[in-house]
């Protein structure tokens, strides 16, 4: 029997790194074990920091092995369970877990979720631009990079932060129809519309696309009435791709159970951490959808994805940032050890726990800086979906 290895303290580091906010938590033990996690709520990171305070207070001097029964006192000691808030910041505090226990036992953290089915995770990658036609010129340096999984954005959004989505619709339609015959059919295309669209617009657009240019419509709408994306269902056969807002297994049931999607946009740093994803995980096997996880953070939410995707079958693509110019948030300063772009697959760490390295001083000499998310407006003035 493993003995036990008692939580001594729990750090929250809310810091900017490159070009976005941070929330990396640190899971401290008597051992001198420590454990790194990542929380998802972008744009809202101190109020994760204010419940993980709530946390650490009934955590510090628990075994740290126990992750399962850990998890369900987090979720169940307290009347007003769940939510995106709480439910980040117990992402955090899982992954920190499995990386602890994975440096315990000397084993990657794929091996504590049933093992390794794949030696390298494929990816996809996203073009950058904001649907302008600048994006199939990107896409086509993609695919010269190797990458045979590719997402756009819609056109429209500008400067002042205008949009309209019916305006967007056409242009878009017509980027991307113009994106399958350059690129060829061998490439999986798909748009995040970043539920900008009503089912009505949603339908229009799905209806203005050649047929088979995309693989999958990823957020046509907002989630929270299964029923609309019910009758979206019904309008178009364009595959959807949904979930990385969603913040439990519950919030994923009628979605999952009532066949409303093809892929899960799951995110580990939000949905309730590795113990939660992998529920969601085998739920989702059983019916016969495949797992495209959401990964915009940093180095730790992508090597605590990395063995969550090596570790289910049911696996499409990893979503990756690395391509991308000029973001920053990977600087090797602050994380001297992370997991790194082989062409366009990240191969599969077997270092134990996460297989990363976090410079807690450089950490701890950044700063925080508030950040809002773009407050889209339309031409009569009224607030719509960023």
């Amino acid at each position: 029997m493993t003995p036990a290895i008692k939580i001594t303290g729990i750090k929250s580091y809310p810091v900017r790194v490159g070009v976005r906010n941070q929330l990396l938590v640190k899971v401290e033990t008597d051992q001198g074990l420590s454990g790194w996690g990542e929380s998802g709520l972008t744009g809202r990171e101190k109020a994760v920091v204010g419940a993980i305070e709530h946390y650490r207070e009934f955590l510090v001097g628990q075994d740290a092995l126990q992750i399962g029964r850990i998890w369900q006192e987090l979720y169940r000691s307290q009347y007003f369970e769940g939510g995106r808030v709480l439910q980040a910041a117990i992402s955090a505090i899982d992954i920190a877990l499995h990386d602890i226990k994975g440096k315990a036992l000397g084993v990657p953290v794929y091996a504590l979720l049933g093992g390794k089915h794949r030696t390298f995770i494929p990816t996809f990658a996203s073009t950058g631009d904001s649907g302008n036609e600048g994006a199939v010129e990107r896409a086509q340096e993609l695919r010269a990079l190797g990458f045979d999984a590719i997402r756009f954005f819609p056109i429209g959004q500008d400067s002042r932060d205008l949009f309209e989505p019916r305006e967007s619709i056409a242009p878009t339609a017509r980027l991307l129809n113009k994106a399958r015959e350059q690129l060829g059919d061998a490439v999986v295309l798909g748009i995040d519309y970043h539920h900008r669209l009503s089912v009505a617009e949603a339908a229009s657009f799905c209806g203005k696309l050649d047929r088979g240019v995309l693989d999958f419509l990823e957020e046509p709408i907002r989630d929270e009435t299964p029923e609309a994306y019910a009758s979206l269902r019904t309008m178009t056969d364009v595959p959807f791709a949904i979930g990385e807002e969603f913040s439990s297994k519950w919030q994923f049931l009628p979605y999952v159970e009532r066949g409303l999607h093809q892929f899960n946009r799951l995110d580990v740093c939000n949905v309730g951490g590795l113990t939660e994803a992998m529920k969601i995980a085998g739920w989702s096997e059983a019916h016969y959808v495949d797992l495209m996880p959401h990964n915009p953070l940093g180095p730790v939410c992508t090597a605590a994805t990395i063995h969550f995707a090596a570790a289910v079958p049911n696996f499409a693509w990893l979503e990756t940032r690395e391509p991308e110019r000029e973001l920053g948030f990977d600087d090797s300063d602050f994380f001297p050890v992370q997991p790194r772009l082989e062409g366009a697959v990240y191969p599969v760490s077997d270092a134990p726990g996460l297989g990363i390295e976090v410079n807690e001083a450089s950490l701890a000499k950044q700063s925080f800086s508030f950040w809002e998310a773009p407050h889209l407006r339309r031409r009569d003035g009224s607030v719509t979906n960023w």
